[in-house]
């Protein structure tokens, strides 16, 4: 059953008092029993509240189609600048919005540009109708399902989702399976009736119908009762009735955020009464408006206080309970305060407040004992503070909220995205669904990829014009059907998230490369079979891809709270002084610094020294057997050169192989894919090597 519900129509107006004045017409019967109801409750028992489940955008901006869109608890719209993120989230946030006067499209701003004139001749010439551009798909909860059921008895709502849907005509209709028919038997069958009477009603094939019938019997107390509540439904219909008065008022409210809501900082007194009452609130009012409310006051306060400290303490005790908030998920400063005041205007105060009374937010820093004003903060510290003033307010009211956050961590640096990340897990994700759009990598959560949703323009993305219905933004379902710019931020995630979970931990063995970390894991294993010891499991062997990126990694990660650092790398007399520096500089301590040299007994040495020349050069030969033109020996190698690589590397320079490269990696990888037959051959001397560096590196747990 398809219905139409006006936006201009107060929320408040469609619920309350009117509406169980209405349930009180029908017979107590009908209100009082214990309805059954056929609907599930959730894998933890809990009821489930309204929530939207998928929502779908037509030609609005850059969107011509942009396929279903699931929704759930948290999800993450990810994609490149001009993707078309902001315009599916304000196409979805019109459909609810919090703020009324955001409701109404507008084709001369919103329809596509280049098609828009064909559009506009299309709809005046009656070719077709206004476009519809946003359809929201919402399953109910189960208090929901028993207020309809209250009314209608089990049998009436069909499903549990109901579908919200709004255009360029700026009427916004639903959709609910609804029976009319099993909704009429239950009006019937609740009230006290003649047998007879309950006989004729029961013929009645519609609401009109029912009235006449109603109209025709005898008008008892509880014909006359019945009746008054069909001429409540009639002229419309049960789901009518259903939508407007039971559900739509519990449709959760959209709140819609982005970089244009932050407070500045200071307002006038005055001009904001004036804006909120004309209607013409900017953006950044609400927060300040929420700081406001959050205080217990209303703007005629703020004017006509009689107490000072009355005054004073209000707005003290909004700040303080926002600095609690925000500390709790701001890294970056844990030593800031947030204040309020009211001064009368001065002649050089900004153009806009000369007069009347102003109210300044700012910020006490307690390190440098210094007051800044709120607005020439940090962008990203703003943002998080107005986002804060005006949500914790509208949480205070109770509202059902959807929160629709556009690239909520833009001026935020990466550790502070992980705050914000934490923050909707925390404190949003237990109350709200949270949709938010990003470009930056530290704003996926590569533990719950299954959130993200891939936004891509096919039609910048494309070399030739597309057809109409491949143009445009689309949410891609399919990775594989994502361009490379689209899928950044996932890549970075993903990447960021392997690194620190396989190659970072409490405690870090650094190495040069994978070769490295596939030596030192294969001789532990040699070692402990022998009952001799080999690396501790604590340590997290961590390749940074060459010695020259040794002390880069140091720094970054050594000043990390918990993390224990040491360092085993190759050493040549031209490596010594940046070996030296990682302790000289203070980066590490010296006895976390090790060379393979301390445990070969020369000045140079690479991991491969660490081994017999000959076994390393057996395990050459028979991986490079293809390459080679016949075996190396190691009598033939460079006795002088200290380092077996070295030595190897200058005999290929006069026997070079026959295609491809020499490298470290291929022969640690063929250690350890025939580890179980070489063993045996790895002299004592190699494991006395191997096992006095793990001892010397165990020992710093």
């Amino acid at each position: 059953m398809l219905g139409v519900f006006l936006i201009g129509v107060p929320v408040a107006s469609m619920s309350g008092g009117d509406h169980e004045a209405e349930i009180a017409l029908l017979k107590g019967a009908a209100v009082r029993r214990k309805l059954r109801n056929p609907w599930k409750t959730n894998a933890e028992g809990r009821e489930q509240e309204m929530r939207l489940e998928k929502f779908r955008v037509h030609e609005f901006r850059s969107v011509w189609d942009s396929g279903d869109i699931e929704v759930g608890d948290v999800t993450c719209l990810v994609g490149k600048n001009e993707a078309g993120k902001t315009a599916l989230l304000k196409a979805l946030y019109r459909v609810a919005p919090i703020v009324n006067e955001d409701a109404a499209f507008d084709a001369t701003d919103d329809y596509p540009r280049k098609e828009y004139g064909d559009y506009l001749h299309e709809v005046e010439s009656g070719k077709r109708e206004p476009a519809e551009v946003i359809a929201a798909e919402y399953r109910l909860e189960l208090d929901d399902i028993a207020a309809v059921e209250q009314v209608f008895g089990s049998r009436a709502l069909k499903s549990q989702t109901i579908c919200l849907t709004k255009g360029y005509a700026n009427e916004r209709t639903y959709n609910i399976s609804f029976d009319e028919g099993a909704a009429r038997a239950h009006v019937i069958a609740a009230a006290e009736l003649t047998d007879a009477t309950r006989a004729t009603l029961e013929m009645a094939a519609s609401w009109g119908d029912l009235k006449t019938k109603l109209e025709g019997v005898e008008a008892t107390v509880e014909v006359t009762r019945l009746l008054a509540f069909v001429n409540v439904i009639f002229p419309d219909d049960g789901s009518h009735y259903t939508f407007n008065k039971i559900l739509s008022s519990r449709i959760p409210a959209l709140l819609y955020f982005d970089e244009y809501y932050q407070m500045l900082g200071h307002e006038n007194v005055q001009t904001l009464i004036q804006r909120k009452a004309a209607g013409t609130l900017k953006p950044s009012d609400h927060p300040l408006l929420g700081l406001i409310n959050l205080a217990r006051l209303n703007l005629e306060d703020l004017l006509g206080a009689q107490r000072t400290t009355e005054l004073v303490n209000k707005l003290e005790g909004a700040g303080n309970h926002l600095t609690r908030q925000i500390l709790r998920y701001w890294s970056q400063n844990k030593h800031l305060q947030m204040r309020f005041d009211i001064r009368e205007a001065r002649s050089e105060d900004p153009e806009h407040m000369r007069s009347g009374q102003n109210i300044w937010g700012r910020v006490y820093d307690q390190v440098h004992w210094a007051t800044t004003e709120l607005g020439s903060r940090s962008k990203g510290f703003v943002w998080f503070f107005s986002f804060l003033a005006w949500y914790e307010d509208v949480k205070r009211s109770n509202k059902k909220l959807i929160l629709l956050l556009d690239e909520p961590g833009l001026s935020l640096h990466g550790r502070a995205q992980a705050d914000l990340l934490r923050y909707i897990e925390q404190e949003l994700k237990p109350n709200h669904q949270v949709i938010y759009t990003t470009h930056s990598p530290f704003m996926v959560d590569p533990a719950n990829f299954n959130r993200v949703r891939i936004v891509q323009d096919r039609g910048i993305d494309a070399d030739d014009p597309l057809p109409k219905e491949e143009d445009g933004t689309k949410v891609l379902t399919d990775l594989f059907d994502a361009s490379d710019d689209s899928l950044f931020p996932l890549q970075g995630a993903l990447g960021y998230d392997i690194h620190q979970t396989l190659f970072v931990g409490p405690n870090c063995l650094v190495v040069e490369g994978p070769a490295d970390m596939l030596y030192l894991q294969a001789m532990s294993s040699v070692l402990e079979r022998d009952g001799r010891t080999g690396l501790d499991p604590r340590w997290t062997i961590t390749p940074v891809g060459g010695s020259g990126k040794v002390s880069t990694f140091v720094s970054l990660l050594g000043n990390q709270k918990g993390m224990k650092l040491a360092v085993l790398v190759d050493v040549a007399v031209s490596d010594s002084e940046a070996v030296e520096a990682l302790y000289k500089k203070r980066l590490l301590q010296r006895k976390n610094v090790h060379t393979y040299s301390d445990f070969v007994g020369s000045k140079e040495a690479d991991i491969e020294d660490m081994f017999d020349r000959g076994f390393y050069v057996d395990l050459v030969n028979a991986e490079y057997a293809k390459q080679l033109n016949g075996n190396i020996g190691h009598s033939n190698l460079n006795a002088k050169l200290p380092r077996t690589v070295k030595a190897i590397e200058k005999y290929l320079e006069r026997y070079p192989l026959n295609y491809g490269d020499f490298g470290h990696f291929r022969p640690a990888r063929y250690f350890t894919e025939h580890l179980e037959t070489l063993t045996t051959s790895v002299s004592d001397n190699t494991k006395t090597r191997f096992e006095t560096a793990f001892k010397k590196i165990n020992s710093l747990l």
